[in-house]
């Protein structure tokens, strides 16, 4: 027990807070907002496009993990001062959505929403680079933990919390008290220290060896040397080591990165809107059970998820979850079919946060196995944008889907791009021993580099 009680681990748990908090708040919550105050369904199924912002986060991760802001950098490092210029974008855009009026200006809402989307997601590269690097390898699990259950509460507040606001008061109170919820997260990056050692120096000695061979071999000057040398440690550095890893299978696993959320993004745009406007439930019905019942459930699943994977192995696990995430997918369409009941309601969500939980859980162990500790950041965050982005675009035409041939109809083509995770899980199952063989090491640290580790 004494490893929570130390700092860096309470401390995630209120990053974790401030990472979770604007993600529905331009995703379903926001998609509930528009639904209520009268926006067409067509138009709300485009707005799930600024969740894209998260998929393409890698194209600036580079830039997060290795310039120093001015001014900022000085007064609390590197680390914190990206994650406060984050923060204060988010608090910005939300403040500025609660006084737009989406039904007059939905260009406007779409624009207050894209600044709190990549700032969130700039946050996120932000955050994951610090928890790396702020403690050793043997604290890492309980940072993880303690980072997604601060994650979970903000997905909670931000929308049950959210609806309840919208219910009693209003959208417009909603969204200003989301944005004072913002300081949690600031007030925690002033309080904590910032890393102090760079745990992964890998990346810094690649950029010194290119930054020295095109001296010598080039007329290059040095600050274009100097150029070469950032740029393929920053940029091209991670996708090649990725490649020359995984060789034959590297296009299999970004694959089936790619497709392993498009079922469950894909039908997540409409559920809201399926909720309120076909089902007729209340909001705060909605919250009750999706949010609060839902946030117990996925948690649920996720402890199930971490038993199972260290039980049975990652890849047999992968596979569980991509057949049951389809299967509860199918369970919406039969919910479609009948009138509006709140316990059938409760059971489908109920096995859908559980189904979601136990394959989150595979799926992020999964991608942390095959990154390289030379490269945590970058190469993280070009896995977190690749399982979001085709599950963000195709949910952008839900709504078209939708209004032309109805939920139901519509969820079973959610269900149905489910098959594609199964078939790529099979195949990662049958190459199992391969992906061992291939797989990086992870400790290149040593122990008197305990107070702060450097990822990236």
């Amino acid at each position: 027990m004494y490893t929570y009680t130390r700092w860096q681990v309470i401390a995630l748990l209120f990053l974790g807070f401030s990472a979770g908090l604007p993600f529905l708040l331009v995703f379903s919550t926001l998609n509930a907002r528009l639904a209520d105050v009268g926006v067409e369904t067509a138009t709300i199924g485009f707005f799930s496009w600024l969740g894209i912002t998260y998929s393409i986060k890698v194209f600036w991760a580079p830039v997060v993990d290795r310039l120093k802001l001015p001014l900022l950098d000085r007064l609390l490092g590197k680390r914190r001062s990206w994650i406060i210029l984050a923060q204060a974008g988010i608090a910005t855009g939300l403040y500025l959505m609660a006084h737009v009026d989406a039904t007059v200006a939905p260009e406007m809402m779409a624009l207050c929403g894209l600044l709190v989307a990549f700032s969130s997601a700039t946050q996120d590269v932000a955050i994951d680079a610090y928890r790396i690097e702020i403690a050793e390898e043997r604290l890492q699990a309980a940072l993880a933990a303690t980072y997604i259950f601060g994650y979970r509460l903000a997905l909670l507040v931000a929308g049950a919390g959210a609806l309840y606001l919208a219910e009693y008061w209003s959208w417009q109170v909603s969204y200003e008290v989301m944005a004072a919820l913002v300081g949690v997260g600031a007030l925690t990056v002033l309080i904590v220290r910032e890393p102090r050692v760079n745990h992964f120096a890998a990346a810094e000695d690649i950029a010194h060896k290119v930054e020295a061979e095109a001296a010598k071999r080039s007329h290059l000057n040095p600050r274009l040397a100097r150029l070469a040398g950032w740029f393929y440690a920053a940029v091209a550095g991670p996708f090649l080591d990725f490649f020359r890893r995984y060789r034959e299978l590297s296009i299999a696993i970004l694959l089936m990165v790619a497709v392993y959320r498009i079922s469950d993004i894909a039908m997540g745009v409409m559920a809201n809107p399926f909720y309120l406007d076909f089902m007729g439930f209340s909001k705060t019905q909605v919250a009750d059970v999706t949010k609060i019942f839902g946030f117990f459930m996925t948690i649920l699943g996720s402890l199930v998820g971490g038993v199972m994977v260290v039980r049975y192995g990652v890849r047999k696990i992968l596979l569980l979850g991509a057949v049951m995430t389809a299967a509860t997918n199918l369970l919406f369409v039969l919910l479609a079919q009948y009138p509006p009941d709140i316990v059938t309601l409760a059971i489908v969500v109920s096995a859908d946060n559980l189904s979601g939980g136990i394959a989150n859980v595979a799926l992020i162990a999964w991608l942390s196995s095959m990154t390289s500790a030379s490269f945590t950041a970058t190469q993280y965050a070009l896995f977190s944008s690749l399982m979001t982005l085709p599950g963000k675009f195709i949910g952008g035409f839900s709504g078209i889907v939708v209004a032309g041939y109805g939920y139901a109809e519509f969820f079973l083509i959610a269900g149905v791009m489910g098959v594609p995770a199964i078939l790529l899980a099979l195949f990662m199952i049958r190459h199992g021993k391969r992906l061992d063989q291939l797989a990086p090491p992870k400790d290149t640290g040593s122990p008197d580099e305990a107070q702060a580790t450097s990822g990236a």
